[in-house]
């Protein structure tokens, strides 16, 4: 099969993993494909490079590294940003992102470099043309700078090629051809779904930055995928229900793609009781993630990973009432969506990680440092650090995330999480939203339409 494939599927392949590694990925698990890559300027969705991505989601490990292989900050995508106005903006959102602001410094020391050489071109072309022309044409004069700089550019990548050229050689010298293409051969087979999601991930990358083409049909696609997973078990509320997810849906980035996620999935099941405000009737007992044992009628909403199943309470869903109901299903839906996507015990990063997890360690760290100095926190983060196990602690942690944004409202919600917790809000931002969004996988073919009251499954 490996010997079948073209070189131009070959190299789409490697921009394509490349693409979806930025997304979900740390930089040294893909060192390799980097060096496959013939253009690191090439164009993705909406005219974005490598660098324009990378500088989006903050990494400043790929973004040292995509610069270091000659990417251009001057490209400009389809809003005509390119990597340092992109860089600045950023900064702007998140003033208190230590990784974003290393992407400034970083892109920003490159633009710099790259106007000083551009300098130093147009003083030695004047310089070498005032004995000879008299009158100069500025504009041919620029287009000759620019046709310098970007030889320069082409230079470097050429020399980039070369050396992974050389690279490829001596493992081939070492490995063998045949066992190189037994690896890319597994490698495609492997990655068939990681293809499909880096291509929600553009669209979902899309969805955040600008409306999509039809945001009405994708909001009811999803809301109603969710809804053919509902089973109303006591009482009546089909009209509520459904605006619970629309709420949500429709209440910030970080709870949609939460939404978007579980819709496609067809192992979740959420299961309400409108006649009750918690959930001793669905679930008579329960057992937490820090091994904790209570009674379901202590409970207005829990997440049972071992079946994938969220249970709710949901009597008197309405005003005040109706959103700390919307904030339960939401703690409870992000528990289930993180232990689906990472498929990792519920913990918000891969097995594996040990980046994301030392991050993500450090963000508990930080706030029980401040919890200890008094510092007041939100209810949601108490809760998660009165956990008994660090598991536990971490899991609750992310899940307090869309919990205070869909309590407190978009707006109020992140400048309390920015002002409490901003290496939270952080890395919620920059590794889960993104996560999901690329494994979102829900479809017109994937929803079902029908949905149940008065029923139950067996559980």
């Amino acid at each position: 099969m490996a010997s079948n494939i073209s070189a131009s599927g070959a190299e789409q392949f490697v921009e394509e993993r490349l693409l979806n590694g930025l997304f979900t990925g740390p930089l040294l698990q893909h060192k390799e494909l980097l060096n496959m890559l013939e253009d690191v300027d090439v164009r993705y969705m909406r005219q974005k490079t490598l660098l324009h991505v990378g500088v989006g989601l903050g990494k400043a490990d790929w973004v040292q590294e995509l610069l270091a292989r000659g990417a251009d900050t001057d490209i400009t995508d389809d809003g005509q940003q390119n990597a340092l106005s992109s860089a600045e903006e950023m900064v702007r959102q998140f003033p208190d992102d230590v990784e974003r602001s290393k992407v400034l410094q970083l892109v920003t020391l490159v633009h710099r470099r790259d106007q000083v050489i551009l300098h130093r071109l147009e003083a030695s072309s004047s310089r070498s043309t005032d004995h000879v022309t008299p009158v100069a044409n500025p504009e041919c004069d620029i287009a000759s700078l620019k046709s310098s700089v970007d030889s320069l550019r082409q230079e470097m990548k050429s020399f980039v090629r070369q050396l992974s050229s050389s690279l490829e050689e001596l493992k081939a010298q070492v490995c063998g051809r045949d066992a190189l293409l037994r690896c890319l051969e597994e490698s495609v087979t492997s990655t068939a779904e990681d293809v499909t999601s880096m291509r929600f991930a553009l669209s979902g990358e899309a969805s955040l930055c600008e409306p999509t083409s039809n945001p009405a049909r994708a909001r009811q696609v999803c809301v109603d995928a969710m809804m053919g997973k509902t089973r109303i078990v006591y009482g009546s509320g089909v009209d509520k229900m459904r605006k619970l997810y629309e709420r949500l849906y429709d209440e910030d980035d970080c709870t949609a793609c939460i939404i978007k996620f579980l819709s496609g999935d067809d192992r979740v099941k959420v299961m309400v009781d409108f006649e009750s405000e918690y959930i001793g009737r669905m679930k008579e007992n329960v057992v937490h993630l820090d091994g904790t044992q209570w009674n379901g009628s202590r409970w207005m909403s829990f997440c049972d990973l071992g079946s994938e199943t969220v249970y709710l309470g949901a009597k008197g869903c309405s005003g005040d009432n109706e959103k700390a109901i919307r904030a339960e299903l939401a703690w409870a839906l992000s528990q289930l969506s993180l232990k689906l996507v990472f498929d990792n015990e519920g913990r918000p990063y891969s097995k594996g990680d040990a980046e994301r997890e030392r991050e993500w360690t450090r963000a508990l760290e930080e706030l029980k440092g401040r919890r200890k100095r008094g510092v007041g926190l939100h209810g949601w983060i108490i809760y998660a650090l009165n956990g008994k196990t660090l598991r536990a602690k971490v899991c609750w942690l992310a899940a307090a995330v869309p919990s205070i944004i869909t309590y407190d409202e978009s707006t109020k919600g992140r400048a309390i999480l920015q002002q409490q917790a901003p290496l939270l809000i952080s890395l919620y931002s920059n590794n889960v939203t993104g996560t999901l969004l690329a494994s979102a996988k829900v479809g017109p073919m994937s929803i079902s339409h029908t949905f149940s009251l008065g029923t139950s499954w067996s559980h």
